[in-house]
């Protein structure tokens, strides 16, 4: 474990001149001090490694020195092949690189992890786009790609959704492209709007690729913009996307749940409001019940979701759609009332005596007759 994380820092020293041992812990996921040990280590199996004070400091290695710790092992040459996406390289146009890249790597390994690396793709697959799904790649994604790997800025019309039912809606923007994103099958772009080009300038954006319908330079653009060494993609993306799932929740629901209804709750229910709705539930009341309060996207939603648990699941609020509830019962009630058999007339009802004499019918009370 430590010879592993020893290789990775000299690499990444070597790679990177200059890293604090603030930045090299983060990425080692290790303490500074175990750093500076580390760095210790390295000096004394021969990598004159050495950390230097001020503006221009942090570790580096001596002048001319590389290291000789590139040689793959046979895992590393297996995950390497796994690294890629290859419908996610052929979106961006740039599957025939990948191709020539892994014929040169493939080139370099010796005849036993070529041959490894090679039965990884044999074996491991990842299909990103969701089930029901037919994928497709933007038509712009190539070119918005390429404006990513060059820093430039862009100027992209968009369809922006309309709410509640509304016709989508043109806008333009200029936009600082940092990176793309697939999940579930669709691309995103993230990036920056320009400081003072437009209102909300420096704030980040991001825009599903196939709402892209126009993409043209940026006007006026000398060269490449400036990027921020401090954005993380990956840790935006994250935010952002729990960010979004969050605000989509805008409705509150009353639940009475039995024991069942509660298991199945997180498999029926958004998760970025069940999490929260679990930790708030009361204590179970005499019948075992527990009432919580549901985050979700609207009534309509809340309905769809919560039918699948049947009679695990008792709205208490809003009225409103417990009343969908309580019609949607008698609906059920009406129709399963019905024989299949008879053309969905109801079956005949049964004699009063007859009813009278059958032990294991209760007879009507005044609730029953409302």
């Amino acid at each position: 474990m430590r010879a592993a994380r020893l290789i990775r820092m000299a690499l990444l020293v070597q790679s990177s001149p200059g890293l604090t041992a603030a930045v090299l812990a983060r990425e080692l996921g290790v303490s500074e001090r175990t750093v500076i040990r580390d760095a210790q280590a390295l000096q004394e199996a021969g990598v004159p490694v050495r950390s230097e004070r001020g503006r221009t400091g942090g570790y580096h290695l001596a002048p001319g020195y590389r290291t000789r710790l590139t040689t793959l092992a046979p895992p590393e040459a297996e995950t390497l092949y796994l690294s890629g996406l290859p419908a996610a390289l052929r979106d961006l146009g740039l599957s025939d690189a990948a191709d020539t890249a892994r014929l040169k790597l493939a080139a370099t390994l010796l005849p036993s992890l070529r041959a490894a690396a090679e039965s990884s793709v044999r074996r491991f697959h990842l299909d990103a786009p969701a089930w029901f799904r037919e994928p497709s790649a933007p038509e712009l994604l190539p070119q918005l790609a390429r404006a990513v790997w060059s820093d430039r800025a862009v100027e992209l019309a968009y369809a922006r959704p309309g709410r509640d039912g509304a016709p989508a809606r043109a806008v333009t923007r200029l936009l600082e492209p940092y990176g793309l994103v697939l999940k579930a099958g669709v691309w995103y772009v993230v990036g920056r709007v320009p400081d003072g080009r437009e209102e909300g300038g420096g704030a980040w954006r991001t825009y599903r690729v196939d709402r892209v319908t126009a993409l043209a330079p940026a006007p006026a653009t000398a060269g490449p913009f400036s990027r921020d060494p401090s954005f993380d993609l990956a840790a935006h993306w994250q935010a952002h996307a729990a960010g979004f799932a969050r605000a989509l929740l805008r409705t509150t629901v009353t639940v009475r749940l039995t024991e069942r209804g509660l298991r199945r709750l997180p498999a029926v229910a958004d998760p970025a409001g069940v999490a929260g709705a679990l930790a708030s539930a009361t204590a179970p009341d005499p019948t075992g019940r527990v009432t919580l309060d549901l985050p979700v996207e609207s009534e309509d939603v809340a309905f769809g979701q919560l039918t699948g648990l049947g009679a695990d699941a008792e709205v208490l609020a809003p009225e409103g759609l417990r009343g969908r509830f309580r019609e949607h019962a008698q609906t059920l009630a009406a129709l399963y009332g019905t024989d299949p058999a008879d053309g969905g007339r109801r079956p005949p009802a049964r004699p009063a005596a007859s009813a009278a004499a059958d032990p294991v019918t209760p007879s009507p009370s005044p609730r029953g007759q409302r």
